[in-house]
This record gives structure tokens, C-alpha cells and sequence, in this order.
């Protein structure tokens, strides 16, 4: 083995995946209620996805960004027309997408404070990582980018004591998924949009994990009815490929001008095909809609079957995205749940996290229940 040993791997080599369902290479078959940590919000290999990005394929794969780029303009114009943003960034990857609004947000202020959130994740980039509310993601690396403190989630007072004169913007996730799926309180949403606008104070929202589809909205933000200044997205945008996108208002386009930032791969032409074809597919009312239905039956699922169990002290979802709170770490569970054939998360030592793929039927649901009863019950 020569790679850096930099994550925790499980014994699994995939051979092949499809919808829901992964093959490794003996052949054996997996429930995939991960979905690639949120990324494969389409399920693994959708047809419509995998058309678009082979027609591409064979038409180029990159020039660069210093040349127009229609199919760039396409995707933003998807984003743009359903959301309150106006001009987007495209980059590859989450992190990128947070690093393009801090930086935008310090330049629009000219302040330097950036009030986060404890248990909260950006990235793992040095502004990211400050940014992150996690002392374990910092440990080892040194001084900090400066300037970021950390607030209380879902304590609207601990925003405010934090608020000064240097303070350019608040940034938060409307879920925090790495620190727990933790969804926010409507009030306290609510509260810190209007602390924003009252101090002048730009409101920046991390939708790499709960946008495109995966809390039963286009963006997560759309369940507190507010309209932030700056939004990131990533993981789902893709469905697999690699991009991340930085979105925001119409005032602030002419600070990230020319030279102001910048991304070799950034918008690369077999991404924003990939991203073109997932847009048209998940900002479907009909398809939204469908992925309620299941969220709802999920619920009730985990409620009727889960929830009675022992070992589980509380379980907390938005939309498809779910949290198994319980009574001990759940490292062993993620390990008997996959070598069972359902492949689970955790977020955080007593977390069993499901991002289940939005297309995902109820009958998988059924069976990724039935396993889930199985192994918790025994302990």
C-alpha cells in the first residue's frame, strides 16, 4: 500500500454499483445508505446522469477559464433561477466552495471576524478548517487562520455576544450532518438572519451537505424561509464528480473580479454535465415531492422499528438525512451493519448517520430497517 494512510478504511472494494445497490469484488451486494457521504444523491450510475456526461466526454474535456464556457453558464443559470443568488463560482469540492466565501465575504466587509458554529464542519483546508467548530479536525496543524469564534448552535445569544464591529459575516449549516444531524431550530434561524441584517453582517449558509435534494428541498435554507447572501453546494451537485459552487448575491459580483480568485479545474466541462443533468432532474417539483413521500415513510419506519430499541437515546432527521443517537460509540455497529450488507455512516463517536440516495425505494428502505433492528437490538 502506498497511499497515505489518511482514512479509517473498511474492507470493501467495489466492483460495480447501480441505484441503491453496490457490488464489491466477490460479488457479494450492499445496501448503500451512504451514498458516497451524501455525494450520489441519484444513486450510483443514473442513466440520465451517465448519458450527459458521456456525450460530453466525447465532445472535450477542458480548455480552461480563460475561455467561455457555456455549459458553466447553463449550470449557474439552474441555480440562480431557483434560488435568491445571483452569480456563481464554480470550484471542485466543498472546502473550495467555503474558501471562496470567506474570501468573498472579507473583501465585500472588509472585516475579518467570521462567527461559526461549535460541532460544525467546512472542510479540511486551513480557512475550512478554522472555520470548523471540531478541535479534533485542528489538532496537529499549528496556528489557525485567524479570526473565527464560535458560537453555540441553536443558541441565538451566544451569536449576539460574539457580534463587534470587526464581524463580516455568520456562517452555518442548516444541519449540522459531521457534528450529529443537528437541524437547526426555526427560531434560531430566524434570529440570526435578522441579527445579519440588523448589524449589517453578511449571512453565509454550507449546503454542501443538505443542498440539492437531499431534506426534501432544493436547498435546506428553504425550510427556514430566508434568503442567504452567500451559499456553498458540492457533494450532491455532481453526483459523484468532482464540484463545488459558491453562490451569491448580485452586490457583491464586481469583488471577485479579474485575479481576485480562481480554479484550474473549477467548472470542468464533465462535471457541470453531470451537474446540468442532476439540476434538471432534482429541482423537479414532482421529483421533490417523491423524496418527501420517502422521508415521511422512512420516519415512520425508524419510529414504528428503531426508536423502541434500547441502545438508541434519540434519532433526529431532515428530509433524508438521519442521525441514530446512542448509548455508545458506534464504530462496531457501522462495521456489522456493512458486513451484513448495509453501508451506514457515523457523525461523531454515538452516531449512526443514513444519507440514504434520494431515489432509493421503500422496499430498500424495509430491508435497510430490518438490518438496522437486527444489529441495534443485539447491542
Amino acid at each position: 500500500m502506498v497511499l497515505f494512510p489518511t482514512y479509517n478504511r473498511f474492507p470493501l472494494s467495489v466492483q460495480s454499483a447501480t441505484g441503491a445497490e453496490i457490488t464489491d469484488i466477490n460479488g457479494k451486494t450492499y445496501v448503500d445508505f451512504g451514498s458516497g457521504i451524501g455525494v450520489c444523491n441519484l444513486g450510483h450510475c443514473h442513466p440520465i446522469v451517465q448519458k450527459a456526461v458521456e456525450k460530453q466526454l466525447h465532445l472535450y474535456w477542458h480548455t480552461s477559464n480563460l475561455y467561455e464556457n457555456p455549459i458553466q453558464s447553463e449550470v449557474a443559470a439552474q441555480i440562480t433561477t431557483h434560488s435568491h443568488g445571483d452569480y456563481v463560482f464554480f470550484c471542485n469540492s466543498g472546502a473550495e466552495a467555503n474558501e471562496a466565501a470567506i474570501k468573498l465575504a472579507r473583501k465585500v466587509t472588509g472585516k475579518e471576524t467570521i462567527i461559526t458554529f461549535q460541532q460544525s464542519f467546512h472542510g479540511r483546508t486551513f480557512a475550512t478548517m478554522a472555520a470548523t467548530g471540531q478541535e479534533k479536525v485542528r489538532e496537529g496543524f499549528g496556528p489557525m487562520l485567524e479570526k473565527f469564534s464560535y458560537a453555540t448552535f441553536n443558541d441565538l445569544a451566544s451569536v449576539e455576544q460574539l457580534i463587534d464591529e470587526n464581524t463580516a459575516a455568520v456562517m452555518l449549516e442548516v444541519v449540522q450532518g459531521e457534528g450529529g444531524v443537528h437541524p437547526a431550530d426555526h427560531e434560531f434561524i430566524e434570529g440570526v438572519a435578522t441579527l445579519c441584517k440588523k448589524n449589517n453582517i453578511l449571512l453565509i449558509v454550507d449546503e454542501i451537505q443538505t443542498g440539492i435534494g437531499r431534506t426534501g428541498k432544493k436547498f435546506g435554507f428553504e425550510h427556514y424561509q430566508i434568503e442567504p447572501d452567500i451559499f456553498t453546494l458540492a457533494k450532491g451537485l455532481g453526483n459523484g464528480l468532482p464540484v463545488g459552487a459558491m453562490v451569491a448575491k448580485a452586490a457583491y459580483k464586481d469583488h471577485f473580479g479579474p485575479g481576485s480568485h480562481g480554479s484550474t479545474f473549477g467548472g470542468n466541462p464533465l462535471a457541470m454535465a453531470s451537474a446540468n443533468a442532476v439540476l434538471q432532474i432534482v429541482f423537479e417539483d414532482a421529483f421533490l415531492d417523491e423524496v418527501e413521500a420517502k422521508a415521511s415513510y422512512l420516519q415512520e419506519k425508524l419510529e414504528k422499528e428503531i426508536a423502541p430499541l434500547a441502545s438508541v437515546q434519540a434519532i433526529r432527521q431532515k428530509g433524508m438525512m438521519v442521525g441514530i443517537d446512542c448509548d455508545k460509540s458506534v464504530a462496531p455497529i457501522v462495521t456489522q451493519l456493512l458486513e451484513k450488507g448495509l453501508l451506514v455512516l457515523s457523525a461523531g463517536d454515538t452516531v449512526v448517520r443514513l444519507l440514504p440516495p434520494l431515489i432509493v425505494t421503500e422496499e430498500e428502505i424495509d430491508e435497510a430497517i430490518q438490518l438496522l433492528k437486527v444489529v441495534l437490538a443485539t447491542f
